[in-house]
């Protein structure tokens, strides 16, 4: 019997590992460690995910604290969890704003049940990335923030880029959340050609914090190039 699309990824979650070379003052924030978060990563991809059909890929940069990096699902806070998914949690609560939007687009879509059978959100680094500011806090950083630490975690994006396709992806689109994001993820696809065409996106984060005012014409555009290739 096929496996489910959840398998596979809960398959793939659990092992997440980074084992190169980091940059000094850079980390790796890997939530797939929690007994909790593998609870409910299996609770969300068991109910949205729990049959083999392929989905299209949408690709973040990489986790945030508050989103994927708490609950291990991108794009996905647990107040989002609780209200648009019914998957209630009491050990801990996070709000992210970017979980904000693209929940938006997910109920605009046809809501979670909908979106999830055609979609599977993902990040360039499946791991999260923190970097110490000035107050010796560690806090969210980029791939691509430094040169050296793109260097170093390269090969890991590769593998799992390549890791990700064989869940089940259609690899006919990909549709990415961030312009910088977009520019390496645009020559990672000239030499690997992983992907028939790139779809971009303005990441939700940067329309949360400066386009505020215009997050319907936003959510507008996700859905309209969404919906000009929707799968099935």
């Amino acid at each position: 019997m096929e496996r489910s699309f959840a398998e596979r990824v809960l398959q793939f979650n659990k092992g997440l590992k980074y084992t190169g070379i980091l940059p000094e003052g850079i980390r790796i924030m890997n939530p797939f460690m929690k007994p909790e978060v593998i609870a409910i990563n299996e609770t969300f991809y068991r109910k949205y995910y729990g049959d083999p059909n392929p989905r299209k890929l949408l690709l973040g940069i990489n986790p945030g604290r508050l989103g994927a990096g708490a609950t291990g699902i991108p794009f996905t806070d647990t107040k989002r969890l609780e209200k648009a998914c019914h998957i209630k949690l009491v050990t801990f609560h996070t709000h992210e704003p970017s979980s904000v939007f693209v929940y938006k687009v997910i109920e605009a879509y046809g809501g979670p049940k909908r979106f999830y059978g055609d979609f599977f959100i993902n990040s360039t680094s499946p791991l999260g990335l923190l970097t110490r500011n000035g107050k010796g806090h560690w806090v969210n950083c980029n791939y691509y923030d430094f040169p050296e630490l793109y260097a170093s975690i390269r090969p890991f994006i590769l593998d799992n880029l390549n890791a990700l396709i064989g869940l089940g992806i259609d690899t006919s689109i990909c549709y990415v959340l961030g312009k910088k994001n977009a520019r390496f993820m645009e020559e990672i696809n000239r030499e690997e050609k992983l992907f028939g065409n790139l779809v971009v996106f303005d990441h939700p984060r940067y329309i949360v914090q400066y386009r505020s005012r215009q997050i319907d014409r936003y959510v507008a555009d996700y859905i309209r190039l969404l919906s000009e290739d929707k799968p099935g």
